[in-house]
């Protein structure tokens, strides 16, 4: 089975627009455990800080609370310790964490549309792919 890491932006973007391909990675997730998500608790604490930001409480066209629709995802996910670290991959020092997680959690994947993160494209066996480029390798 596939385990990838999921970036805060895609999270934030599935949560705004369910109906794109971040959206429908999520659905695939949560519907149909077509794969396994990876976190730590340096994302979780990401996501959710992302998910109270005002703009991001106004594009959203949906009555659920995000932090109750991120629960569960988290439930659901495999919670690493945290406890692996990389330095300088990225050239934004704060998306490490991903690869990290994806390394210390054995995912294959990291999905995101950082571009930061999208110009590393592979680190120690972790591909760095673009939401729709997670939905074609999970047939969608």
């Amino acid at each position: 089975m596939l385990r990838a890491v999921v970036d805060a932006n895609v999270y934030v973007s599935a949560y705004v627009r369910p109906e794109g391909p971040p959206g429908l990675i999520i659905e695939r997730f949560l519907r149909d455990a077509a794969f396994e998500v990876v976190l730590s608790a340096e994302i979780v604490e990401e996501v959710l800080r992302a998910l109270a930001y005002p703009r991001i409480r106004k594009a959203v066209r949906t009555k659920v609370e995000p932090e109750l629709w991120f629960e569960d995802i988290v439930v659901l996910a495999q919670l690493v310790p945290g406890e692996y670290k990389v330095a300088g991959v990225s050239d934004d020092p704060d998306d490490d964490k991903y690869i990290a997680a994806a390394i210390e959690g054995r995912a294959a994947f990291v999905v995101s549309g950082d571009p930061d993160l999208l110009d590393v494209m592979e680190h120690q066996g972790v591909r760095i792919v673009t939401p729709r480029g997670f939905l074609d390798l999970l047939g969608v």
